[in-house]
């Protein structure tokens, strides 16, 4: 029994060096205007799951996102509404719409592309809005405090997918809105192999 516990408290102690690693796909977040232009005046977008992050979730409602050279149907919404509207692509996923991503924090759209959204009833012309993500951990208080880190700081995060590799250029987000998981796009999580359950080590200053 013993030597149980001692396994259980090493195993502990293991894990909290870790952060798990969440892959995110092509998807749109929409502010009033868009919504009423798309669905109606006063629709309310539909909760279909919730997500890792407090109080986001996945919509029931789906849209078409087209650009000059091609179009990707079927693509979620997050909820709930935000203040500018924004539509999250891998770099892949640019080529094939045609246009060019930069890589961006979310809610910096100032001078990225324009695209097309298409619903049921409805399409809209988004004068800009299309970022690919740049890579980053959503941090709690409490775990900025743990791992040392502080908000906007810049770190390495090697990920222990089944193609192992050292991510630069990672973006620390703290806030006590926030539940402490990285978030990579499909062309990153291809990178490495990931999978569901696949965690992350932080490193600092190269160490």
């Amino acid at each position: 029994m013993q030597i149980e516990t001692l396994i259980t408290e090493v195993f502990s102690k293991v894990k909290e060096q870790f952060i798990e690693v969440e892959a995110s796909g092509r998807h749109i977040h929409l502010n009033r205007t868009a919504i009423d232009q798309l669905f109606g005046e006063g629709y309310q977008l539909t909760k279909n799951r919730e997500l890792s992050q407090p109080g986001q979730f996945v919509c029931k409602e789906r849209l078409t996102i087209i650009g000059p050279k091609g179009k990707f149907e079927n693509v979620v919404i997050l909820g709930p509404e935000r203040k500018d509207s924004q539509v999250e692509v891998s770099l892949t996923d640019a080529v094939t719409l045609g246009i060019k991503a930069p890589v961006r924090e979310s809610g910096n759209i100032f001078g990225t592309p324009s695209i097309i959204l298409k619903s049921p009833i409805a399409k809209i012309m988004l004068p800009n809005g299309v970022i690919a993500a740049k890579r980053h951990i959503h941090v709690s208080p409490e775990d900025a405090k743990r791992f040392k880190l502080e908000d906007k700081e810049i770190v390495q995060v090697k990920v222990y997918g089944s193609r192992p590799l050292i991510f630069d250029d990672v973006l620390v987000r703290v806030s006590e809105k926030y539940r402490t998981y990285m978030h990579i796009d499909y062309d990153e999580a291809n990178a490495c192999g990931f999978s569901k359950g696949t965690l992350g080590r932080i490193i600092k200053n190269g160490a």
